[in-house]
């Protein structure tokens, strides 16, 4: 475990924090626990309580099972579980376990007695690795940030498995029923949230799943869980660079999981027992972790199982089977410049790009072609990079068509299914505020423009760059202090109210909630910059290529 005064003190907050004299104490369903005060935000902090049995030994591969004891004697929640074991460079610096699945609360003092709703942070980093340890995502900063609005709100982060601890798929997982555990991680410490978050002054009907990037999918898979059956988890969703639309789940194939997990079974010893799933709950940690540490990361995602993700996601959004909650959803401008390649010099290399974008499931001739004449050469048409003239030369090594390869890169990995999911929730009347995000913190060049993560240091208010080797707001003028405080009011308002414009600042247009009808078939998104100021904007930004983007959805992308 992190020393709690080591790690989230000096490191998360910056300041010297004394427990009073009587520390905070809640009593859930199996016991007590008791947790820290911070008089500097006057906020207590409950972490590392576990909302699930280690998953050690026989419960190895197995889903999570609920905390089976109970105890008379309060128990510490003073220091943060270790991150689950992941593969990557958000590892770096914090300590791993396979008893990780653990879960953190902040919660602002002095409303005893009322019912606060409540934000449930799911972080990002591809389902390979991560953790609700991890400093960037300090919830002192929104929580304090809602008590200032007068809308104050309790904030979760939470574990779950990853890689292929968390994501292990074959014949065998299939057979044993317990595919997508990393899910189901998730899912368990929502149902823990709902049994006991009232003990801490939290209101369980009030619940707002929130998360980025993989988290991010992961609020949206939770959104269509089921053939989008609501087991009443949460009440609303925010997606900030993901959604419901996971690439590559809908050309899965369990062939794919199968070759993963033989490969593991061999290189642990287990390909020839007549049980290799029970064989790799034997073997030791070092083995195993050896094994999946020199497995591609991007093999273990969420997959189509028939189950948590029953059939195609773009379906189920076009015939409205997803779990109707308000959504806050959106997007950064140059996402592609993280996820599109570099150094596409001439059309027969972008030709290529697109035919390999597919991955294992190659695009087609016919679907390449309308790909190259919706993305053209000409930098206005793939207008991103908000901060670079239309008439900056880039180099080969950037490409000289890089605007244009991160244009389609940025369009096909999110804006295209963040369009189509907030055009699904106005489609059946349900609440959307959806946005676009284009500052570019410090130290990023202005090629890498407004890129993928930049906007969670603006939504955590995060101003002193905790967690970050570089601050993000380092030598940045006014402008970027007043965006983050701006943002992270509105998503505090949105887990208070389901809406974000009860931010309590002044001299900013009203975010309008999403809206096709009213627009004429295109709604509105919130624009969000530190060169002008915030604004709604139409979201028509590229439409015949992300229009079409989103038909490839529905036609196995075009294979």
């Amino acid at each position: 475990m992190l020393p709690y005064l080591a790690l989230l003190v000096p490191c998360a907050l910056g300041i010297a924090v004394r427990q009073s004299a009587s520390p905070p104490t809640v009593t859930v369903k199996n016991g007590s626990y008791t947790g820290v005060h911070n008089p500097t935000y006057n906020e207590d902090l409950f972490l590392g309580i576990p909302f699930a049995q280690p998953p050690l030994g026989g419960l190895r591969f197995q889903l999570p099972r609920p905390v089976n004891e109970t105890w008379s004697e309060p128990r510490q929640a003073t220091e943060y579980y270790p991150e689950c074991v992941g593969y990557g460079g958000d590892q770096i610096g914090y300590n791993v376990s396979e008893d990780c699945l653990a879960l953190n609360v902040v919660r602002p003092a002095g409303y005893d007695g009322q019912s606060l709703p409540v934000a449930f942070w799911i972080h990002g980093g591809g389902y390979v690795m991560g953790g609700a340890t991890d400093r960037r995502y300090n919830l002192s900063f929104i929580v304090q940030n809602s008590v200032e609005i007068g809308k104050p709100i309790i904030a979760v982060s939470a574990a779950y498995r990853l890689s292929g601890w968390g994501f292990l798929d074959s014949q065998e997982v299939r057979d044993a029923g317990v595919t997508n555990i990393g899910m189901y991680d998730q899912r368990a410490a929502l149902s823990w949230v709902q049994e006991n978050i009232a003990a801490f002054g939290g209101d369980p009907s009030k619940v707002t799943i929130w998360g980025e990037s993989a988290g991010a999918g992961s609020v949206g898979i939770h959104l269509i869980s089921y053939g989008g059956r609501d087991d009443k988890l949460f009440s609303g969703a925010i997606c900030e660079s993901g959604n419901s639309i996971l690439l590559g789940i809908e050309n899965y194939n369990v062939s794919d999981g199968q070759a993963i997990f033989n490969n593991i079974t061999e290189a642990t010893g287990c390909s020839d027992s007549s049980d290799s799933l029970a064989c790799l709950r034997g073997v030791d940690f070092e083995t195993l972790n050896a094994a999946l540490n020199v497995t591609p990361s991007y093999d273990f995602y969420p997959y189509m199982d028939g189950n948590l993700i029953q059939g195609s996601q773009y379906d189920q959004l076009n015939q409205g089977k997803f779990i109707k909650v308000p959504l806050l959803s959106g997007a950064n401008t140059d996402e592609g410049s993280a996820f599109g390649p570099e150094g596409i010099n001439n059309d027969t290399a972008f030709a290529t790009y697109l035919t390999n974008t597919g991955g294992k499931f190659p695009l087609n001739e016919s679907t390449v072609s309308t790909l190259e004449a919706l993305y053209p050469n000409l930098p206005a048409v793939s207008d991103v990079l908000y901060d670079v003239p239309l008439n900056y030369s880039f180099n080969t090594t950037y490409g000289t068509q890089y605007r244009r390869a991160v244009a389609f890169g940025g369009d096909f990995a999110f804006h295209a299914s963040r369009r189509l999911q907030c055009q699904s929730w106005s489609a059946q009347n349900v609440s959307a505020y959806c946005y676009r995000f284009n500052a570019v913190p410090n130290p990023l060049p202005k090629q890498t423009g407004a890129t993928h993560f930049q906007e969670v240091a603006f939504v955590f208010n995060n101003l002193q760059g905790l967690g970050y080797a570089d601050n993000p707001f380092l030598g940045q003028p006014q402008t970027y202090t007043d965006l983050s405080e701006l943002m992270s009011r509105m998503w505090a308002s949105f887990v208070h109210d389901g809406d974000p414009n009860g931010h309590g600042l002044s001299g900013y247009q009203e975010w309008p909630a999403y809206d096709t009808v009213a627009g004429g078939g295109v709604g509105m998104d919130y624009f969000f910059d530190t060169n002008t100021t915030s604004r709604p904007e139409a979201d028509s930004w590229r439409g015949e290529g992300i229009n079409y983007l989103n038909k490839l959805w529905k036609s196995d992308y075009g294979r």
